[in-house]
Formats: structure tokens, sequence, C-alpha cells
């Protein structure tokens, strides 16, 4: 993974935009510029060399928050298309205002929550890649994601170092919603203290009509 120094300026430029509207919305709890290269840039771009990345070409990341990982993968690969999902349309304002002002232009945002959203004919089984980062436990988040990615598209779920566990306990989870995992992939940075893991998860089957549930209920009532 390299960045042209021209990428490179885009996503400093991108976090100088966050920081500074950090002050009057909650948006990340990294405020030191060297550790927001690390712990939101360079680990969101964690993925691009997996083929599962390289041969997509519509990507949705679920939950984007301040952008992560959506706008350094957007900014790292132009060709592609993302869309970034949020339930907060204030943080999606300012991700819009500030993509707009860098030339961002591969990128279309949606308000409104998961189990809403995937239920919706224009979203719904119509992308080859999800990634979501730090969004919630497996179980929950995969039936966050997998109804948004076509049969034979791929989530992957940024997770830290208890990702085996979570895919324990996500068993019937994924198996319900049509999901098989592929590998638990190893992506530390141990120079910098991080020690995480990206699971790669294939879309074996459609999934059934009737997931994801109602909204608050894949968190209250994980799939087990």
């Amino acid at each position: 993974m390299k960045l042209t120094e021209e990428k490179n300026a885009i996503l400093e430029k991108y976090m100088e935009g966050i920081l500074a509207w950090n002050e009057k919305v909650n948006l990340t709890n990294i405020t030191d510029p060297a550790e927001f290269r690390i712990k939101h840039n360079a680990d969101s771009l964690m993925c691009v060399d997996f083929p599962e990345f390289l041969e997509a070409e519509t990507v949705i990341d679920v939950g984007t928050g301040g952008g992560f990982p959506g706008i350094p993968l957007a900014v790292y690969a132009p060709e592609k298309q993302f869309t970034l999902l949020d339930s907060l349309n204030k943080r999606l304002k300012i991700i819009d205002e500030l993509a707009g002002e860098l030339g961002i232009k591969n990128i279309t945002l949606v308000h409104g929550r998961a189990e809403d959203a995937a239920r919706a004919k224009e979203h719904r089984e119509k992308y080859d890649l999800c990634v979501s980062r730090a969004v919630s436990n497996l179980a929950t988040l995969s039936e966050y994601c997998l109804p948004f990615i076509k049969v034979g598209g791929y989530l992957l779920a940024y997770k830290g170092p208890g990702a085996e566990e979570e895919v324990k306990e996500a068993t019937k989870a994924l198996k319900t919603l049509g999901g098989s995992l592929v590998d638990i992939r190893e992506t530390s940075m141990e120079e910098y203290g991080l020690d995480h893991r990206i699971l790669v998860i294939k879309k074996v089957r459609n999934t059934p009509k009737a997931y994801p549930r109602k909204a608050g209920t894949p968190l209250k009532e994980p799939l087990k």
C-alpha cells in the first residue's frame, strides 16, 4: 500500500477538516494528527491489497461515522464507487462538504439506519463489497451488512484481537444471513501498537427476506 503525494495531500486536508469540525460535532476521539494518520487513515487502507477489494466495483461503508474507512478507500481507489451510510445526518453533511472541497467525487452519502436502508430496493444485495469498522459485534454486524451484498460479494469487517471469539459467537448469524467466513487476516502495525484483524466473509446465498429485523433488534437480540 502506497499513496501518491496527491492522494496523501487530500487525506491530510480531510483530516484537518475533520479535526476542525470535531470541536463542534463529535466525529472522532482521536485528535492528535500523528495518531489520526495511523488509527484512521492507515488502518482504513489495510485492505487495499486484498483481492476482494481489488475486484470490487461498488462498495458500501456501513456506519461510516467520520468517513472511515470509506473516505480513505475512496481517495485511494477513485475508479470505484463508494456509498457511505450513517444514521446521523449531521456527520454526513460534514463529509459531503469536505469531499466537495477536496474533489472526492466517487462517493454517495446515505442517511439512515442499516436495518432500514438494507430493505430498500436500490440497496438490497446491490454491492460487490461491504466494509465496516468499529460498529458492533459480528453477529449484529452481519445482520446490518450482509443484506447489502450481492451473492458472490464480500464483507470486510475490521476487528481487534478478539475477532476469533466473535466469529464463534456469530456462527448461526452468518449461516442464517447467507454468509460464510473465508479468512481472518492480520493487519497489524506492531511498530504503532496496533493488533488488528479483518474478517473476510463471502456472501454465498441470498439473505432471507425476514432480515434485517426492525431497527434496534439486531443490537438488542443478536442472532445466536
